[in-house]
């Protein structure tokens, strides 16, 4: 498949696609083959005009979207966009990940995706409420509780899962799980806004114990962190309650460098003004009390600039990581790469990773490390159902087990069909990909997708 005018999507289809080509799964069980062309499509994609009225009283329009790419685990689950970047190919790459990422959460649910080009950095609340309202116009007749339930992502918070699914209850008279990432005082979940961050740190636990065969933790590790979202800022916090050491973040302008290690009255000064879409500039500036020490770095991601790392966090957007920056990383000696985002390095980025998994550095996609975030999306679905809320010590317990579980499994997956004859570290980017192929396809198969 070429897709040129498509290449965030054809990166996606491109790493799936190598990783079970280059492994024995289509030796032992030829068949799957027939599942690449099938779950490449995607199964709907819905496309809608936004018109809604600024506080100039003039109209704007925009683009909506809805990818439903795959449902043969569950309704469609995968979060909403807004951001002047989003297109077909960004979302499609999205939902494309989506299905493979919520397969290895072991929970029942599909892959799906969507959003629209509309930039929510600064408009009044008023008018982020009458955009919610027009979007949720023309979303609503597509999606429900058991056909398909959207979440946040980038530019969709915690305020506009609040508008989209009031306006979702006004215009169906229906009040459902249909939307994850709610407020607590209507359905949502405790741990939710964590458990991304969270999550691929629990992964990355979990690497390390294997690669240390248990001699080894957190503890005292120094770890570059890019972003300074949600992910980043949870991320972090769990870091540096396991002893951790946490030496960037980052922003769409700029990357912050700290010596000795990003304190919580940091990270909280950070989160608090970041929902006022501060720069990370003017946060230090305006708080420079609390950030001495720290060096800002105008136009910059963290990775050539952190020194000596042992562990690598991208939580920002895709492909955050070049090639040259990973050349940079491993010379900083660091062992661990886990991506907080989607698709977080780029192809060269992730050959530079590959290439020295036999020295020790060990590479973990999207789709495995950052599932904690819909794992939780799962959780709060499940609640919504039987009409309950967990406590926060359950909803992270079960996150915590969620992204044990997946680890084993890409772990266990890579040695089973690993064509490599070594006996060292082995390859997640497979084992992630093969594991979420191999579950999706059974279904589709069960299911009469394919045949």
């Amino acid at each position: 498949m070429v897709l040129p005018h498509e290449p965030e999507f054809q990166q996606a289809y491109d790493e799936l696609v190598s990783a079970v080509e280059d492994s024995t799964l289509f030796q032992e069980n030829p068949e799957y083959k027939k599942v690449i062309p099938v779950v490449s499509v995607p199964e709907r994609v819905i496309q809608f005009r936004v018109a809604w009225e600024n506080d100039k009283g003039e109209i704007e329009v925009n683009n909506g979207y809805r990818v439903q790419f795959n449902s043969a685990l569950g309704p469609y689950k995968g979060g909403l966009r807004f951001h002047p970047s989003v297109n077909l190919s960004i979302l499609k790459f999205l939902g494309f990940e989506q299905i493979f990422k919520n397969a290895l959460t072991g929970l029942s649910m599909g892959g799906g995706k969507g959003g629209c080009d509309f930039d929510p950095k600064g408009r009044s609340d008023a008018e982020i409420r009458r955009f919610c309202f027009a979007f949720m116009r023309g979303l609503s007749r597509y999606i429900g509780a058991d056909t398909d339930v959207p979440a946040g992502d980038i530019g969709v918070g915690g305020r506009e899962i609040g508008f989209l699914f009031g306006a979702y209850k006004a215009m169906q008279n229906n009040f459902t799980g249909i939307l994850t990432g709610k407020g607590l005082s209507f359905g949502g979940s405790l741990i939710r806004p964590e458990a991304t961050g969270y999550g691929v740190v629990y992964y990355v636990e979990k690497m390390i114990e294997k690669a240390s065969q248990g001699k080894e933790s957190f503890k005292d590790k120094r770890v570059a962190i890019s972003g300074s979202g949600n992910v980043a800022q949870y991320a972090a916090l769990k870091v540096i309650e396991l002893g951790g050491i946490v030496v960037s973040l980052s922003d769409s302008r700029g990357t912050l460098i700290f010596p000795d290690n990003v304190n919580a009255g940091q990270v909280r000064i950070i989160a608090d003004s970041k929902l006022k879409f501060k720069s990370l500039e003017q946060i230090a500036k305006d708080n420079a009390d609390y950030f001495q020490g720290v060096e800002y770095i105008a136009g910059a991601r963290p990775w050539e600039h952190v020194g000596a790392v042992d562990v690598a966090l991208p939580s920002a957007t895709q492909n955050e990581i070049s090639g040259e920056e990973a050349k940079a990383l491993v010379d900083a000696g660091c062992k661990f790469i886990a991506e907080g985002s989607n698709m977080g390095s780029t192809k060269e980025a992730i050959d530079v990773f590959e290439a020295n998994r036999p020295n020790g550095v060990w590479y973990a996609p999207g789709k495995a490390a950052n599932c904690g975030g819909v794992a939780v999306s799962g959780l709060e679905m499940a609640q919504n159902s039987q009409r309950v809320q967990w406590t926060a010590e359950e909803v992270d317990s079960k996150l915590k087990n969620i992204m044990y579980t997946c680890f084993d499994n890409c772990y266990n997956t890579a040695v089973k069909y690993s064509n490599e004859k070594t006996d060292g570290l082995p390859s997640l980017l497979k084992g992630a990909n093969i594991a979420g192929f191999i579950k999706v396809a059974d279904a589709m198969f069960d299911q009469g997708d394919v045949f």
